[in-house]
């Protein structure tokens, strides 16, 4: 705790000190008696995260954010008492990483989906915010030794997802790296401790020849009469390890465990000593990369290089300017910590452009999840390096095609693209580019925008949301009819009609669920696939079915096994009683079976029992409407990857429509999918068609279907 009252002396002064001076006893006071999982003081926590940020140089009030950060959530500071004591603008920071701390990653997927697109929207609003949470993040991991292993292992499972890939792409490669390292010690500790000991042997060893590499570099810059730094630097554990799984290496094979930088003052400085290592060592095939001329988009720069000395040892070499360094390991924090060059705003918005840009087309994405792949594709994609003609470098996903450059370049380009030439040939639109290509698209004004059939073969996920955006947008009026259509067809389906389904109280329930600001926008929603007919008919249906009266049950015959009420033409005094084999339930079409010595059994008509009966046993049969007290037991079976998926969703369903169920087996077919029987009572045919298609709407079932024996 000491030592960020240190650093706060001596890195701030005048009304900044003061303020992370009064944020420091704030804080402390807050948090008093309060303890950690280590039986520690908790305000070591809230210190400790500020510390890093300090390191990084970010600017006092994202200090202040980081040791005022748990007070909202955790104590009983409120908003107004930190907006009064420190600004509007600690407290925006406060609250954002408070509204973050508030999410519970679990392992439904939707809510896990629906949690990442609110860091995006924090990120968005103040990139500060998850600079902090980077931190905080940071420093948990390294004090996770005092929770469960399965905690353990759920969190570093989360940061190496998340949080490690978000501060690689914001550029601030000391936190990724550390949280990296941290997450393979739970995830893989056997891994990580051979890691440690076996690198740690040679360790002497490879400083030796570290030095000597240093030593001749430095003698060439001496020779160059140019200014400037040499040193080694290890590769972190996490980044061998991922080498060893990619490239199926064993660690003797990994020779470049240290790579060597050379810092010098100038661009033109970064070649020359290029050409001059390259001239005293011989540089591997391949192995070259100018990300100088091609930044990284997270504006990462240098020359790398691997090289073999004269006997036999290769090792990389990285070369870059001293601003290129600043970048490289402070990434976004660059923008606060050197002040004295610190770059403009326009700059600044350049580094989270990619963020913004998600962010504007979140409304071309189906759902949350959909997001969140989109994102993480963003985030984890290899990068693929092409060219405008006129020599200006577009960073693609690996796989992409001409239609993700189009978009790439510009929406209105993609929208109006009718072509593409590679490398000046004329080639498909779902063709793969490569490194180096030189991409020329044709567009034409006359163009009715993009096809559909492009997001079949395109992997740029800001493409795919441009599309999705376009026919959101130019095609509202077709979207509402299609939308409406379907709304209406999936009504009359199941025996409603949509203008008493769809009420105004209906509606203003289903737009607090699915946000919604008029009838319209949800007819457009629905047809253009932002949401499913399913999600807003099964909702509207459960509205009705507690909002309106239904109708009683049937009465039934005084039969003992009867389940219901039906007239059988030109039968009377006969006993009925209803077939096991099919379970007809009201609304099905039905027909009177006429036994030996048994009675009238009720057949529904599609049921393969009656394919080869006499045609003279067979007699027309009808549901009467009435009162009665009658429920009715319907038998469906339901094929799924697994039977945990099967029980899992049948019982959801079950559970939402309140019915209940009778009987239940299970069992594995030759393909080994899993058949679940299930036999249910209820009312109408309705029930059973709306519980069919909610278990069906579950993902890994194959197939749901009414059982006939």
């Amino acid at each position: 705790m000491d030592a960020i009252l240190m650093k706060i002396y001596e890195y701030y002064v005048g009304d900044d000190r003061d303020m992370l001076l009064r944020a420091y006893d704030y804080a402390k006071n807050a948090h008093e008696n309060q303890k950690r999982a280590s039986g520690e003081p908790y305000f070591i926590h809230p210190c400790a995260v500020a510390e890093i940020l300090v390191e990084l140089g970010l600017d006092a009030e994202t200090i202040a954010g980081a040791l005022l950060h748990d007070v909202i959530e955790d104590t009983s500071a409120t908003d107004e008492d930190i907006r009064r004591e420190f600004g509007e603008e600690v407290l925006s920071l406060v609250s954002g990483v408070t509204k973050l701390d508030k999410i519970v990653f679990k392992s439904q997927e939707e809510e896990e989906a629906e949690n990442f697109r609110k860091i995006f929207i924090a990120m968005a609003k103040d990139i500060r915010v998850i600079i902090i949470k980077l931190a905080d993040r940071l420093h948990n991991m390294r004090s996770l030794n005092y929770l469960s292993p399965e905690r353990q292992k759920r969190m570093a499972k989360e940061t190496l997802d998340i949080y490690a890939p978000i501060a690689g792409r914001l550029g601030i490669s000391q936190i990724k790296c550390e949280l990296e390292d941290l997450c393979l010690k739970y995830i893989d500790p056997e891994a990580f401790e051979f890691l440690v000991e076996n690198i740690h042997q040679k360790l002497e060893e490879r400083n030796r020849f570290v030095d000597f590499v240093v030593e001749e570099i430095s003698g060439i810059l001496t020779e160059s009469n140019i200014h400037g730094e040499v040193f080694g630097r290890p590769k972190h554990f996490y980044s061998i390890y991922k080498k060893m799984l990619d490239k199926h290496k064993t660690l003797e094979q990994i020779y470049d465990l240290t790579a060597v930088r050379v810092i010098v003052g100038t661009v033109d400085e970064c070649y020359e000593v290029l050409g001059k290592i390259h001239k005293t060592w011989k540089p591997v095939p391949g192995r070259i990369k100018d990300y100088i001329a091609t930044p990284k988009p997270n504006l990462y720069q240098s020359l790398h290089t691997t090289v073999v000395t004269n006997f036999g040892q290769p090792f990389e070499i990285q070369i870059r300017t001293e601003e290129m360094h600043r970048t490289a390991e402070y990434g976004i924090a660059a923008h606060w910590k050197y002040k004295e060059n610190r770059e403009n705003e326009t700059s600044l918005d350049a580094r989270i452009a990619w963020i913004r840009e998600m962010m504007e087309l979140q409304g071309g994405f189906k759902d949350s999840k959909e997001f969140m792949d989109s994102v993480k594709e963003e985030l984890y994609s290899s990068e693929l390096l092409v060219f405008t003609p006129q020599s200006k470098v577009i960073s693609l996903p690996a796989g992409a095609t001409p239609v993700d450059f189009a978009y790439a370049i510009h929406s209105e380009v993609g929208n109006h693209c009718i072509g593409a030439k590679v490398n000046g040939k004329i080639v498909p639109l779902n063709s793969t580019l490569e490194l180096g290509d030189v991409v020329e698209i044709i567009t034409s004004p006359t163009s009715k925008g993009p096809s559909r059939d492009w997001l079949k073969f395109i992997k740029s996920p800001s493409a795919k949301a441009k599309i999705k955006t376009f026919y959101k947008k130019e095609t509202k009026e077709d979207n509402i009819r299609l939308g409406r259509g379907m709304l209406e067809d999936a009504a009359k389906r199941k025996g409603y009609t949509l203008s008493e389904l769809l009420t105004p109280e209906s509606f203003r329930k289903i737009s607090e669920k699915l946000s919604f600001d008029t009838q319209e926008e949800m007819f457009a929603a629905v047809g253009y696939g932002a949401v499913s007919v399913n999600q807003v008919f099964f909702k509207l249906v459960d509205y009705y079915r507690k909002e309106v009266p239904q109708p009683v049950e049937l009465r039934p015959f005084k039969a003992k096994n009867a389940q219901g009420a039906v007239t059988v033409k030109g039968m009377t005094g006969l006993l009925v009683s209803f077939a096991g084999c099919c379970s007809p339930v009201p609304g099905d079409d039905i027909v009177g079976f006429v036994t030996r010595g048994r009675g009238v059994v009720i057949h529904r008509t599609d049921c393969p029992n009656l394919r080869n009966v006499e045609a003279e046993r067979l007699q027309p049969a009808e549901w009467i409407t009435g009162g009665g007290e009658a429920r009715f037991k319907a038998a469906i079976v339901v094929s799924a990857e697994e039977q945990g998926a099967a029980l899992s969703a049948i019982s959801a369903s079950i559970a939402e429509m309140k019915l209940s169920l009778t009987s239940i087996n299970g069992r594995y077919d030759k393909n080994n999918d899993a058949i679940v029987e299930v036999t249910v009572s209820l009312l109408t045919k309705q029930d059973i068609e709306i519980l069919i298609d909610k278990i069906r709407s579950h993902p890994r079932i194959l197939d749901v279907r009414r059982m006939s024996n």
